[in-house]
């Protein structure tokens, strides 16, 4: 039977758009600008190392213990260079502020592949479309970057929410601004048990992009799986 939905909510990244390089990369190449040599690879290391560390600190860019995501993200760039061996105040300063207005823009960003085609098919089609990320408040603005703005009714990130997926609230809250019931609403994404599983929690469906295919991860029914985007329109109408 075909689904009856009226609303679709899409992940962002790694489901619509994509880093264009390695985050170690972006980073080596906004210091060399800045006259400093440091390795890709121990920048990637250390990015890891100071994200999961600032994660763990302060969840959901630490919105709930009275920093911005701006003042988050400046730290874990500050901490991923400290950790790389650069301990200059000034240097670290300028690069973290150039490099957090740098991820806003389209060129460290990449629209995956079918996607823009996709999500036009699903606005003729005449569904309703929000967006649910756990990213920050430079969201609308990657997105306008990106030229994917407009496909969408809202964006609703998990600074903005105050919760991040899996949270079931951050979905019930797009539910309200979609105006919908959860068992008319589908989420797409790429992430098993923040996506897939936390959409089917609140009663909504959900479709679990897998690039790899079957394989990776726990057991999802083939029809939930879109080895690519464009194989989305299929499966809800069939």
């Amino acid at each position: 039977a075909m689904l009856r939905l009226r609303l679709l909510t899409w992940d962002v990244k790694d489901t619509l758009l994509r880093l264009r390089q390695p985050v170690g990369q972006s980073y080596a190449a906004e210091a060399r600008a800045h006259g400093l040599q440091v390795q890709p690879e121990a920048l990637q290391r250390s990015f890891r190392e100071a994200y999961g560390a600032q994660k763990r600190r302060f969840p959901n860019y630490g919105q709930s213990q009275g920093l911005s995501s701006r003042q988050w993200w400046v730290g874990v760039v500050k901490q991923t260079f400290r950790l790389s061996g650069v301990h200059d105040d000034a240097a670290l300063t300028a690069l973290a502020e150039k490099l957090y207005r740098d991820f806003c823009s389209s060129h460290n960003w990449e629209v995956l592949t079918g996607a823009g085609e996709t999500l036009s098919r699903c606005c003729q089609r005449g569904f309703r479309m929000g967006v649910v990320s756990n990213f920050d408040n430079r969201l609308e603005t990657i997105l306008s970057h990106c030229n994917l703005r407009h496909h969408f009714e809202f964006v609703l990130t998990s600074e903005a929410a105050g919760f991040a997926k899996p949270d079931g609230r951050i979905f019930e809250e797009a539910l309200r601004l979609g105006g919908v019931p959860a068992e008319q609403a589908a989420h797409i994404g790429d992430d098993y048990s923040r996506d897939y599983r936390a959409a089917r929690a609140v009663g909504m469906h959900s479709f679990l992009l897998r690039a790899g295919g079957q394989g990776e991860g726990p057991e999802v029914p083939p029809e939930h799986v879109l080895p690519t985007l464009s194989h989305l329109l299929a499966r809800i109408e069939k």
